[in-house]
């Protein structure tokens, strides 16, 4: 039978199929679930062991160890997980991801998917339509399984039958040992890396096992290269984040590298021992007294269930042999991944990094870049006032320099925030995460309201020295008073902004710094018009106080802004 140009077509279209139908199904069930995805990540990775059953539930839940190990990555840059706990999250990510190649083992060539998809869509569209968001997302979830086994319908269908041909040929390129091993674990690698995702990666290698293409030997180093090939994605989305998140992802890497190292070496036992085991297992199982080795069908379907138990059988090893060096793997990542130790280098945005997360879980780092850019701001309230007492020309400039810096910084984080929400809104977003991403707009407004601000009194103090206008030592206390205030202020923000619920947070005290200033500012306004009277009282000098406070006090105005944003009154 000729294989040509239209098969190839036939079988990247079923593949594309399958994958869309993962990413749906995926996506759906995110976001179904996507507070409560984030409610296990922070409660159940309290130590590597527990993270290994966290990621193994969360990838066996959404079938994807990329969306897991993606997430798990983000969450590190966010803070939100140690690199210990990230650790124990990806091997079971690894563990978790076996259970996609069980699926299409027992299901795949043996049901008739298409039949039992029809009624998948049966009960998902109406879903779909559903006005209850949650149905919807579930709805999703059943369409993407639907398509999922439609799409590995059409992958096993257009797989053409070349029996021996292509048997013997690539039986030619298996007979150099561990050599050939090592070349398969690269081609795995490769096709991982292209079709972006391993599930697709080994439903592709499943398929060509049943339709007798590859030897069992073959097929399983590819599997072991998939298992190289998945780290890509990992390492893709730390490569805009920090530090912390290069070295998760190296952690990954390195995990997934060391056990294909060890058990490329074994490969031919391990084989040999599940091939026994599977098929006694099996005919105990079906009730058959031995396998018909004549039954073509069925050794090719046995050799898939053989393939499925080797990939959970060297995750399961894998982690069980490892797990106990993972304070040396996470050595290995800082001694791979150096920290670059850049003055300033905080400044950036740290924590929003990729898109491949779905709204829900996405909200998770904006809430820490607000923080962070909150953190950010707050310091142009220390600059402000050593700008302001400070005697020295030197400190002066640098303070102005810094001021201005900071003020660029903050137009910078505010458009970078808005754009990366502005791509969230491109899908589909719950109703709860829609208020929350219209809060965190308001948030990165008034934070970069308040830079501008900060620039805005340094530009005035400028001015002042310029023409050798000066203080009162009542002015320069009053100020400095008011500064504290403000300070303050803004430790009350920075505390609300990182706090991980929003819904915990109450803005009576932000409410009492915002009365303080306000009350403040009302005093020093009335006093300085007061003394406008005296001769020895600078009509200039009061205008540049009166500029300087009430700029102080529209800072106030924008950080219980920040607050009420965050408690939902804006």
């Amino acid at each position: 039978m000729e294989f040509g140009f239209f098969d190839v077509i036939q079988i990247l279209g079923a593949l594309a199929f399958f994958v869309y139908g993962m990413k749906i199904m995926s996506d759906g069930i995110q976001r179904a679930a996507g507070s409560q995805l984030r409610n296990i990540l922070r409660s159940m990775t309290k130590n590597r062991y527990l993270g290994v059953l966290t990621g193994f539930l969360i990838t066996a839940l959404v079938q994807s160890s990329s969306a897991t190990t993606v997430m798990t990555v983000s969450f590190v840059n966010a803070g939100i997980l140690s690199l210990v706990e990230s650790a124990g999250v990806m091997m079971g990510a690894n563990i978790g991801t076996t259970v996609t190649g069980w699926v299409i083992a027992i299901l795949g060539f043996k049901v008739k998917l298409a039949t039992y998809s029809v009624p998948l869509f049966a009960i998902g569209v109406p879903l779909l339509f559903s006005k209850v968001g949650k149905r919807k997302y579930w709805g999703e979830f059943l369409i993407g399984f639907a398509i999922l086994f439609l799409g590995l319908s059409y992958l096993k269908n257009s797989v053409p039958d070349l029996g021996g041909e292509a048997l013997q040929w690539i039986e030619g390129f298996a007979q150099y040992g561990i050599f050939s091993r090592i070349f398969f674990v690269l081609v795995g690698a490769l096709v991982t890396v292209i079709v972006q995702s391993s599930s697709a990666a080994m439903a592709i290698t499943l398929t060509l096992v049943y339709a007798g293409w590859l030897p069992l030997e073959v097929a399983a180093a590819m599997v072991l290269g998939e298992n190289i090939g998945t780290t890509i994605t990992a390492e893709i989305a730390s490569v805009i984040g920090n530090v912390h998140a290069k070295r998760s992802a190296r952690i990954h890497s390195m995990f997934n590298i060391i056990g294909v190292c060890w058990m490329v070496i074994l490969l031919p036992w391990v084989i040999e021992w599940l091939t026994a085991f599977v098929e006694n297992f099996t005919s105990i199982f079906e009730g058959n007294a031995k396998l018909k080795t004549e039954d073509l069908n069925e050794t090719q379907r046995m050799n898939t269930y053989i393939l499925a138990a080797f990939h959970t059988t060297f995750n399961i090893i894998n982690v069980a042999l490892l797990i106990g060096f993972v304070p040396w793997l996470i050595k290995a990542s800082i001694w791979s991944v150096k920290s670059k130790n850049e003055e300033d280098e905080d400044l950036r945005l740290k924590f929003i990094d990729n898109t491949n997360l779905t709204p829900e879980l996405a909200t998770v780092q904006l809430q820490k870049e607000t923080a962070h850019f909150g953190e950010v701001i707050s310091r142009m309230s220390e600059f402000c006032n050593k700008l302001i007492n400070s005697t020295d020309t030197k400190e002066q400039l640098e303070m102005m320099k810094k001021l201005k810096k900071y003020e660029e910084i903050s137009d910078t984080m505010e458009i970078e925030v808005t754009q990366y929400i502005t791509n969230l809104s491109n899908q589909e977003i719950t109703p709860k995460t829609s208020v929350r991403l219209r809060s965190i707009l308001n948030i990165a407004n008034d934070l970069e309201r308040i830079g501008d601000i900060y620039y805005q009194i340094s530009k005035t103090i400028e001015r002042k020295i310029e023409e050798k206008i000066y203080f009162t030592p009542a002015q320069r206390q009053n100020l400095n008073e008011m500064m504290d205030v403000v300070a303050m202020a803004h430790g009350t923000m920075v505390k609300n902004l990182s706090t991980p619920s929003y819904d915990d947070v109450s803005k009576s005290k932000a409410n009492d710094h915002e009365m303080d200033i306000n009350s403040m500012r009302n005093r020093l306004r009335k006093d300085n018009l007061t003394n406008l009277g005296n001769d020895d009282y600078s009509v200039q000098g009061a205008m540049v106080y009166n500029n300087v406070f009430s700029s102080l006090e529209k800072v106030g105005d924008h950080i219980i802004n920040v607050t009420e944003s965050i408690v939902g009154e804006i």
